[in-house]
């Protein structure tokens, strides 16, 4: 079965793609004597955290290169079904996780994270964004996640939620593959604002964030879990670990990511 494609590149670089060529980085393996690497599918809205949480990962097991593959969970889950080239899944879909875990099936599942919404505009915010319901003003430019890509499926259903569905989706100039390209749009001014995730600009300076209050908002449940094909179960097993542990949940929470429900 061939691997796909890796690009190498530094650890903490922020990469930004779409999921129709899935970004992917690897960091560099520290230390001395024997190496492994292992491959990490995760969601876009991931980057910068898993990023810092691959680097410390290296550090904390010398000899272990992390290489990521980026993009949105329901691309990514048909690829480790297709393809299975992943040790861990890490999806901002229980959806995209439930279809891994049926085939070729996981172990150690655990919620590890938690998301919310936020609307973002440009710097200048042209449309004078300032709630939900400007959104859908006559000749609002606004760009969301597509259909069945989690970011796009989480909006739409506050939108329905809310009673906003109609005059907001009559103003979507268009529907991109994943969180990180919706930040692209807005960010080029090619749209006068989008949803997205709070963490996606927890480190970003150059959009505009308008928050959604809880009331109107939904929550996003992140789940990580090793792939049952691993070749190298006990070290994803150790990376799932890690990421569920004291210091992969500061990095989360550095990130903008909420910790897991409880209960």
């Amino acid at each position: 079965m061939k691997r796909p494609a890796f690009v190498p590149v530094v650890v903490a670089t922020l990469l930004v793609g779409g999921c129709a060529s899935s970004s992917s980085t690897s960091a560099s393996a520290s230390g001395s004597g024997s190496s492994a690497e292992l491959i990490v599918f995760a969601a876009s809205s991931l980057t910068s955290a898993f990023n810092q949480i691959g680097s410390d990962f290296e550090a904390a097991n010398p000899g272990t290169t992390v290489t990521f593959n980026y993009g949105s969970s329901t691309d990514l889950a048909t690829q480790i079904g297709s393809e299975g080239t992943a040790d861990v899944f890490a999806s901002a879909s229980g959806t995209a996780m439930d279809a891994v875990a049926k085939d070729p099936g996981v172990e150690d599942r655990t919620d590890f994270a938690t998301n919310q919404l936020v609307i973002i505009t440009p710097s200048d915010d042209p449309a004078a964004i300032s709630s939900l319901e400007d959104l859908a003003e006559p000749g609002v430019q606004i760009v969301l996640g597509a259909d069945g890509v989690p970011v796009g499926d989480y909006a739409r259903l506050m939108l329905d939620q809310d009673g906003l569905t109609t005059q907001v989706m009559l103003n979507v100039v268009s529907n991109e593959p994943d969180d990180a390209s919706v930040v692209a749009k807005v960010k080029s001014g090619e749209a006068d604002a989008g949803i997205v995730y709070t963490s996606d600009i927890a480190s970003n300076t150059d959009v505009r964030g308008v928050p959604i209050p809880s009331k109107q908002n939904v929550m996003a449940t992140y789940p990580i879990a090793a792939v049952a094909a691993s070749a190298n179960a006990h070290l994803a097993s150790g990376f799932v670990d890690y990421v569920t542990g004291s210091q992969g949940e500061a990095t989360l929470k550095q990130y903008g990511f909420g910790p897991p429900e409880t209960g």
